[in-house]
């Protein structure tokens, strides 16, 4: 994703920072409108104990974040930034994060140089080999694109050797937010989503089956969800699957990403391939306006599972206080989310502090 603020949100920085305007500009198609919201005062929060920890977990522009556990070791992955095309971050408790050097320094064949625009790196482990799946801008067709990079080791460097993308969907904008998922007999998919907003096209979540060493696709995508519900205005994107108890659970996020209205859904599936049917309580993790610092627009979550067996949901957010945006940054949070008969419910966005994993 673009990492400019979008109007949406200047509005609702004005509105909720007190600042006058003399003019009120024209929100560009497709964006969500956003209102003043009523807010109170920052709440009195207790000092963080040893035990506990409070979000943001990671106070840096650090959008579209993916971790993955390797041993007693987290990485997370995000979307470029500070001169890199993969930030990369590391942590031993999913708490204190040490970020890294550029994950993916050179970029495959098929990337434009002049302005790659890589976004959403996810990378999940094959036998020995890490395979990262990112979205760049491809120079043939000019439009978002998936490719696939692997190497020996989950930090890189990761080498695209390809001469062209993994999957383009020039037809229906470009493709973008891959995610790669591993069911439980071992068989490897890949989800991702047309990036038809790009064009004013519906967007759609995919699946299609990878081949056993994740490098290459097989059969057929199948459309899983589509936006057509209020919540998901124009977008559907950031597509999570989760297996829990046998049953499928398709994490995504909706709507648009620079504002108040985006927010965190899930569908029910019958299995990794679909069909998929969204839950009537969506969305179940949205923007909290109800006191500052305000949270905005969490979203593009990743699930883990840490060495207890806990659940967690790791999420993108905009953090607002009285003095306005901590810089054109989206920090990285982390919320636990447990399950109650089958449903996920997703305890956040959380200010306070909280026990550690």
């Amino acid at each position: 994703m673009l990492l400019s603020l979008s109007l949406s949100l200047s509005i609702l920085l004005l509105a909720a920072c007190g600042q006058a305007t003399t003019t009120t500009p024209t929100a560009p198609a497709g964006a969500a409108e956003a209102t003043a919201p009523a807010v109170t005062a920052a709440p009195t929060i207790a000092p963080v104990g040893a035990d506990q920890f409070k979000n943001p977990v990671l106070r840096a522009d650090f959008p579209d974040p993916h971790l993955l556990r390797v041993g007693d070791t987290y990485y997370a992955y995000a979307t470029n930034g500070s001169g890199k095309n993969v930030q990369l971050a590391v942590s031993s408790d999913l708490v204190t994060w040490e970020q890294r050097t550029d994950a993916m320094p050179a970029l495959g064949k098929w990337v434009r140089l002049s302005e790659p625009l890589v976004w959403a790196p996810e990378v999940i482990q094959i036998g020995e080999q890490f395979a990262l799946f990112y979205t760049a801008r491809d120079k043939e067709s000019n439009k978002q694109c998936v490719g696939v990079a692997v190497a020996a080791k989950p930090e890189g460097k990761f080498r695209d050797p390809n001469e062209r993308p993994l999957v383009c969907q020039v037809e229906q904008g470009g493709t973008i937010d891959a995610s790669p998922f591993r069911d439980e007999d071992g068989a490897l998919y890949l989800y991702y989503k047309n990036d038809g907003n790009c064009c004013g096209l519906p967007t759609y979540l995919y699946v299609q089956p990878l081949a056993p060493d994740g490098l290459s696709l097989t059969g057929e995508p199948t459309q899983l969800v589509r936006n057509d519900k209020a919540w998901e205005g124009r977008v559907v994107e950031a597509p999570t699957m989760w297996l829990h108890d046998g049953a499928y659970y398709l994490f995504y996020s909706g709507n648009d990403y620079g504002g108040p209205p985006y927010a965190v859904g899930y569908a029910t599936c019958a299995s990794a391939l679909g069909p998929c049917e969204d839950a009537a309580e969506n969305p179940i993790l949205a923007s909290e306006m109800k006191s500052q610092p305000l949270v905005v627009g969490p979203g593009h979550q990743t699930i883990i599972e840490d060495a207890d067996g806990e659940t967690w949901l790791v999420y993108h957010a905009w953090e607002v206080t009285s003095a306005g945006l901590r810089g054109n940054r989206r920090f990285m949070w982390l919320d636990r989310l447990v399950w109650n008969n089958g449903v996920p419910d997703i305890q956040g966005p959380t200010r306070a502090p909280q026990a550690r994993p």
